[in-house]
């Protein structure tokens, strides 16, 4: 088994993290083209990426402000089953945000990959919460 693993600080209250992590409407802007669902345990996410790419994801830890995961229930092949997630500690500065990705089958060039997206989305999260900036779904490598 593989795990990505990001930590990275964000300069918002952790709350504020959280919902853009999970909220729908966030979400869509700096991760899925579209997506749906509650940020509540046991509540199924859609997260549609494009006709190819239409997954879903079941909420296993909604802790709001400090931990949200889902696992991934319909995906590619090497994500089925994995668990991607958030935990939040806030301080003075903002917020640190521990990402993790984990339950990968091996660490073969598809989890490579992947781990390099992650880093660039993250970033745009970054970006998103703190200063607006959505980059277009087609532009999101």
């Amino acid at each position: 088994m593989a795990d990505i693993l990001h930590q990275f600080r964000i300069q918002v209250s952790a709350r504020r993290v959280y919902d853009a992590f999970c909220s729908p409407a966030d979400l869509n802007n700096w991760w899925p083209a579209q997506s749906s669902g509650k940020p509540q345990t046991g509540e199924i996410y859609t997260l549609w990426f494009g006709p190819e790419y239409d997954w879903r994801a079941k909420v296993i830890i909604a802790d709001p402000g400090k931990h949200f995961t889902w696992k991934m229930t319909q995906a590619m092949d090497d994500w089925m089953g994995t668990e991607v997630g958030i935990q939040l500690t806030e301080d003075k500065a903002g917020t640190i945000v521990d990402f993790s990705h984990k339950g990968w089958p091996e660490a073969n060039a598809h989890f490579r990959i992947s781990n390099y997206c992650w880093g660039y989305l993250l970033a745009g999260l970054k970006n998103y919460v703190e200063r607006g900036i959505v980059i277009p779904f087609e532009k999101r490598n």
